[in-house]
């Protein structure tokens, strides 16, 4: 077993995670199951291959009908502390302390840790930030709750696709999720546990319920070799991809013992149709700014099943994370008008049955947990079971009508651009135009302008073509307005090198499956991580304006 030394500044906080015992810990978890987590990238690749060479489409599975039939079985009881999470905070990258301690400080019922969407996972993040958590649990942050009393955390490690460069096991690199997790469960388990506060789980990016069934092997292990009761541990899947969609009932069923319940989102999940089928004209997504909303028959019904499907068998659904910043000024007609369009669109969500939802900014916690106690009753809405609710297959495949606009290629061009300035910068997010952009969106991005790009669609507003040669001109229009706020060559730069790493994902002959994969893969990244982290504090100031 091998591990890279401390990042630079972190050399006391490294010392304290990276103890004999937790070295034990970390090497039997890893070697255990690393050969599954190799097995379940190889499944993914062979469905995906199946898919394309047969151009058959997902259905309900034959073979596990009888799950779906049997009305009898429930998840385990959910506790106290997770049946009332009416709002969360989202795309909480750990490593950031002083939102970390002012969410902690909120009224928010839970908080999204995220190491996946919401971070950037340099080996200083993922130091700093488990750190940063073992440190909220142990309540040694300053002017926080007891963690008995303060927002839950829901602790979400990377997911299947990312590999953590910093540690070896047996030869080779470690998966990330099982690094994460197995640090935070080491450190914080047992207290979390002693506490009535966790540990609980997100799980990110699961395609099938044999991923679930994994994911239930590692907690079970995991439990025994920490001597916690079974079912101790509680995870929300997140079905962010359209194959899971199909196999909700069998991932409960799978999780049944650590079940939390399942969350949907809106931007992964339309992201995963190009993913599975983008290279099918059937499957061209219109414009994400225009066409792409909650409200379209697509997302609608997968929302629809997700509540049917958590609330009969007695687990929550959450919605996703409103990305809206609000403006400062709050007696402004601005103000107002955003406002007005989250509550608009959570009270969709709420009027489906959702339990939860997640927001960016804490200004939006306390408007938002108002509208749970004007519209619903009680701490969740599992006794609502939408017994009206019949979702077939062409529901969740149905593609909505529409074009594309300039103004979403243009849109989709700069958050893929800025997203990856954002990781060779060390950040996971950023704000563009009002809004809190993550990998989430600058997957949907990316995969619009690769999926328009293969398809020569034409614009709406003047019939050209979208093409490499449009997308590149358009990339060099934006690089010239965005390089006019840089106040450093370096960040010049910086911006120049995301820009050419953006238009290299797009032109791929075949479409990289995840943007966070391709980038940490990346030799600009790696290489970018060993520029240290004042380059990072340097550019804070820029990337507010971008």
């Amino acid at each position: 077993m091998e591990l890279s030394p401390p990042p630079s500044g972190l050399e006391a906080e490294y010392a304290t995670l990276f103890t004999t015992g937790c070295f034990h810990f970390l090497y039997e978890l890893i070697s255990t199951f690393d050969e599954e987590v190799d097995q379940i990238l190889q499944l993914r690749a062979s469905r995906k291959a199946n898919l394309d060479l047969s151009g058959d489409l997902p259905n309900f599975l034959e073979s596990t009908a009888h799950i779906r039939r049997d009305p009898v079985w429930r998840v385990f009881p959910i506790p106290l502390r997770l049946q009332k999470r009416h709002v969360d905070i989202g795309d909480m990258a750990p490593c950031d302390t002083q939102r970390l301690i002012r969410a902690l400080q909120s009224p928010a019922q839970g908080i999204q840790v995220d190491f996946d969407d919401g971070n950037c996972p340099t080996f200083y993040n993922q130091i700093k930030s488990i750190h940063n958590v073992m440190q909220a649990v142990n309540n040694q942050l300053p002017d926080v709750p007891h963690i008995s009393q303060a927002p839950v955390l829901m602790l979400r490690p990377r997911a299947w696709n990312m590999v953590e460069h910093n540690m070896m096991v047996e030869g080779k690199e470690a998966p990330g999720p099982l690094f994460d997790f197995g640090l935070l469960m080491f450190h914080c388990g047992q207290t979390l546990f002693e506490h009535k506060s966790g540990p609980f789980f997100y799980l990110s990016k699961v395609e099938t319920f044999t991923e679930a069934r994994l994911w239930n092997k590692i907690f079970v292990w995991t439990q025994q070799k920490l001597g916690l009761p079974v079912g101790s541990i509680k995870a929300t899947v997140l079905i962010e991809n359209v194959l899971a969609a199909f196999e909700m009932e069998e991932i409960l069923y799978e999780l049944r013992e650590h079940s939390a319940g399942l969350n949907c989102g809106i931007w992964d999940y339309s992201a995963s149709f190009v993913n599975k089928f983008g290279h099918r004209q059937a499957f061209l997504l219109p414009d994400r700014s225009k066409y792409v909303n909650m409200e379209k028959r697509f997302l609608r019904s997968y929302m629809d099943l997700l509540v049917q499907t958590c609330h009969r068998r007695g687990a929550l659904a959450t919605g996703g994370m409103a990305a809206a910043l609000l403006p400062q000024a709050t007696h402004t007609d601005s103000h107002r008008r955003v406002l007005a369009s989250v509550k608009r669109l959570k009270l969709l969500e709420i009027d489906a049955g959702v339990d939860g939802f997640m927001v960016y900014d804490l200004n939006l916690i306390e408007p938002m947990q108002e509208l749970f106690r004007i519209h619903t009753r009680g701490d969740n809405q599992l006794h609502r079971l939408r017994d009206d609710v019949s979702v077939t297959p062409e529901d969740l495949l149905s593609m909505p009508s529409g074009g594309v606009t300039l103004y979403g290629l243009k849109y989709n061009i700069a958050v893929g651009v800025l997203f990856i300035n954002a990781w060779l910068s060390g950040k996971g997010h950023f704000f563009y135009r009002s809004q809190v952009e993550d990998s989430a969106t600058a997957e949907i991005s990316r995969s619009q302008v690769w999926q328009w790009i293969r398809h020569q669609t034409q614009l709406e507003d003047d019939s050209r073509v979208v093409s490499r040669r449009l997308v590149t001109d358009l990339t060099k229009e934006l690089m010239m307005e965005l390089c006019a706020l840089c106040h450093s060559v370096m960040a010049k730069r910086r911006l120049h090198t995301a820009a050419d790493m953006f238009l290299e994902v797009v032109q791929k002959r075949h479409f990289p499956e995840f943007i966070t994969s391709y980038l940490n893969q990346d030799h600009t990244f790696l290489s970018s991580q060993n520029t240290g982290q004042e380059e990072v504090l340097e550019t804070d100031g820029q990337r507010a304006k971008l």
